[in-house]
Order: C-alpha cells, then structure tokens, then sequence
C-alpha cells in the first residue's frame, strides 16, 4: 500500500517514514502543503498523513484542497495542538483521525490500519485462485500454507493481485512500489520477480505470475 507523508521536521519524517516501510508500506515524502498537493494530484494514495503545520499551504487548506478536489483517500493528521478546537476544525475539514504529536509509534500504527479498514471497499483480502494476500497482518498464503515474504517482495506481489488480469509495466512497478526516481535501466523488479517465483514454487508448483515480454509482469490472463 502507498502512503503520502507530508511533514516538514526531517527528524519526524524519517521516523515515520522509517516505520512504516518496515511494515511493508510504500512512502512518498512531501515537505510542505504545494508539494503535497501536487503529489495527491498525480498519484492514488491508499493514506494521506498530513502535518498540520506546514510551511505555506498548511495542512488544514490541504486537507480541504484534496476533499474539493473529490479526493476520499483517508487523511491522519497529525499536529503538536490538543485543543478539542483544533480538532474539530482539522475533522471538519474533511480529516478522517487526528493524533497529537508526541505519540507512540503502536498507536500511530493502529490508527493508520483503523483507517484502512473502513475504507470505501472494506477490503481486507486480496487473492488470486489460491493465493491469498492478508492486507492488515502483510501474511501470504497459498492454501493454508504461509509464504514467508521480504517487505518488498509482499508489495509487489500485492501490487501485482490488485492489479490481476493487468500487465503492469517495470517503470510503472518501479514508480508505485518503490517511490523514487529510478534509473529505468535497474534490475530491481526482475530480482524480486524471481526471487518471488522461487518462494510460490516451494509451496506449489502453479505459475501465479506471468511474463509479458517487451512489456512487464502480470497475475490473472
């Protein structure tokens, strides 16, 4: 899953940036409420974290920005003021949880997973014949046997069965799963393609991801 952070204290960033791709999350960092909102409007995010105080645009007139724009990607917002004031302005706005800085990385977490379960489409699961991919605990199943995955390896194949029946291409992996500027040339997505074939196949011996060539890699016909 993809998270936009937009935060400006580098300090706080890293930290939350750092936690959240170690439980298996995609993080795209924006230091203020411009970029943040350029950010929203050429990616689909599953979770938009948004610091209330930012320089320029704040995150209050951010959050508004992305509900004028039609946007219902949940919004955590996140602020060092506690006024039940503030609060209310911030949920008024178009805000989906508001947590107040500082705060326990366990309860930022289960906030962020409170708020991907009551989503639009409540999904929880996603999978393909008997593959299943567990949203919420980031666990791989083929059957009732647990595939035991490296985070990037789960958010490729999770990427790969949201889009089924798509061929997703290498740039387009690259942009969405990793979320940086890439040299188009890397090898990274072949490397976790096979690496990920080669731990489906010591489970079962069906072929779950396809090559598509000249193109990229899909799951589904």
């Amino acid at each position: 899953m993809r998270i936009l952070l937009v935060e400006d204290e580098q300090g706080v960033a890293n930290f939350i940036k750092k936690g959240l791709e170690e439980e298996h999350f995609t993080v795209d960092h924006a230091v203020n409420g411009e970029d943040g909102l350029s950010y929203v409007k050429k990616n689909r995010y599953d979770l938009v974290i948004l610091d209330v105080m930012l320089p320029g645009m704040s995150g209050i007139d951010l959050c508004g920005e992305i509900r004028r724009l039609e946007i219902q990607t949940p919004v955590l917002m996140l602020t060092a003021k506690d006024s039940v004031k503030d609060k209310v302005l911030g949920l008024n706005t178009g805000a989906d949880d508001y947590l107040t800085k500082p705060f326990s990385f366990d309860e930022f977490l289960a906030r962020i997973n409170a708020l991907l379960r009551r989503k639009q489409d409540r999904a929880t699961e996603l999978s393909y014949k008997d593959l299943r991919v567990d949203i919420v605990s980031h666990r791989v199943y083929i059957g009732d046997k647990e595939v035991v995955l490296r985070p990037k390896e789960y958010a490729v194949l999770a990427y790969l069965i949201k889009n089924k029946g798509k061929v997703m291409s290498r740039s387009q992996m690259l942009a969405d799963i990793w979320g940086y500027d890439f040299n188009p040339q890397t090898n990274f997505v072949d490397v976790h393609i096979k690496s990920l074939r080669e731990k489906l196949g010591q489970v079962s011996s069906a072929a779950y991801i396809h090559s598509v060539r000249g193109v990229g890699y899909m799951i589904g016909n």
